[in-house]
């Protein structure tokens, strides 16, 4: 006997459905940044107990339905998720959470997210984030499926769940040989570094991770640098300190950086040695096809040929790039100079022709093709040239790691 065709109704009876989903995302229930941060950081965390800090206000923020559909009903579950789909902006992204990890950290401001990069990598979970650039949040976002929390001076210490590792590059201006020069006496950056200690002090976590200029070693004839190292010896660790060059450790740029490296416990700890200069990308393997790349990007012919006539070395061998210092001169080499986020547009150019494009830049930082490039070329350029090199964040990440927790196998992107 044939078998009669189910009309949609009698398979909706039987728990099958063929209609669209209804698909929510962040847009639909967060209206706020401060919501947005909140939903997602308890999305990411819900079930253990990093989400404490974040339930109540999302809570708030749901349906009755949509709270028990996530949390609270089981037998609900089924019959929810078969025709709504929840939150993709938060869970389809290219770098989730390890579903196993092996410790947590807080990510303070955090960029675009190459410090989390790092100790993600490793084993890590991050439990909160802080970033006031609304354009780099759009980054990090579309990313790890995070929003950051704003301004970290205006996040009370009871906001955040209890962590292991606390993570900042904090704010390098007011200690840059680039920037202004104020240090301390600076009016908002220069005192970002004591939100730094008041967590520290408050959530007594077991190390923590700082990243900085080299010159904040040198600013005031070294008082600034001694001021912050006497405040993270009064709040209980062991430091360590040196500045590490990220052309020693896998990426094709020179990129002088302090790292600051604090225990609770009287630790040994020693600094990932340098990588050897076989193991460097060449630009050749950083560098898109020319077909990929945007007309736009290529300069006038009036400044390439004007870079051409001062060029050091003519017959240096292509792909190269080059960069004009404060003298004029046009400089090739074989690796980046340091990227910098308040650089003129032609500050760095490849074989004195072209800009490099956004994917170009992340690559000359260590980030992963697999990172999404959300934000104009102008928005990407200034992040890459805030944030950090993945790969020598990645290095100290296990070695912090390995000493805190025991060997943590080694993740690729």
């Amino acid at each position: 006997m044939a078998k009669t065709k189910l009309t949609k109704t009698e398979l909706k009876a039987q728990g099958i459905y063929y209609d669209a989903p209804r698909v929510w995302t962040l847009d639909d229930v967060a209206f706020h940044a401060d919501d947005r941060a909140v939903l997602s950081h308890w999305l990411h965390n819900k079930g253990t107990k990093y989400a404490k800090p974040y339930e109540k206000k999302t809570k708030a923020l749901l349906s009755r339905e949509m709270w028990n559909c996530l949390c609270e009903s089981p037998c609900m579950v089924r019959e929810c998720f078969q025709q709504q789909a929840f939150f993709p902006d938060v869970f389809d992204i290219p770098f989730p959470p390890p579903e196993k990890p092996r410790f947590t950290f807080i990510d303070l401001f955090a960029g675009i997210g190459g410090i989390r990069l790092g100790f993600q990598s490793v084993g890590g979970k991050c439990v909160f984030s802080s970033e006031w650039d609304m354009s780099a949040t759009k980054t990090y976002e579309a990313n790890f499926g995070e929003f950051p929390f704003g301004d970290i001076t205006k996040v009370p210490t009871t906001a955040i769940p209890d962590f292991d590792i606390l993570l900042a590059g904090f704010p390098c201006q007011p200690f840059s040989i680039i920037g202004d020069g104020a240090g301390f006496e600076h009016e908002t950056q220069g005192t970002l570094f004591f939100n730094i200690e008041k967590i520290l002090l408050e959530k007594s976590p077991k190390a923590f991770m700082l990243e900085n200029v080299r010159n904040l070693i040198a600013h005031d004839k070294g008082k600034t640098f001694q001021v912050i190292l006497r405040h993270l010896e009064e709040a209980g660790y062991h430091v360590y300190y040196k500045v590490l060059n990220a052309l020693n450790y896998g990426v094709p740029q020179k990129r002088e950086r302090l790292i600051i490296c604090g225990f609770k416990k009287p630790i040994p700890f020693d600094f990932p040695k340098p990588t050897t200069e076989h193991e460097r990308p060449r630009i050749s393997e950083i560098l898109e096809p020319d077909s990929d790349i945007d007309p736009n990007l290529y300069v006038r012919k009036e400044i390439r040929d004007s870079r051409l006539s001062r060029l050091k070395n003519p017959c240096f061998p292509k792909p190269y790039l080059s960069h004009e210092n404060v003298a004029g001169s046009i400089t090739p080499h074989s690796f980046s100079c340091a990227l910098r986020a308040g650089a003129s547009a032609n500050y760095l150019l490849v074989n004195d022709e072209r800009r490099p494009s956004a994917r170009e830049l992340l690559r000359i930082q260590g980030f992963p093709d697999a990172f999404r490039i959300v934000v104009n070329y102008g928005q990407i350029k200034h992040q890459t040239g805030n944030s950090v090199a993945v790969p020598v964040i990645r290095a100290v990440a296990e070695k912090m790691a390995n000493v805190l927790f025991g060997e943590i196998p080694h993740e690729s992107f």
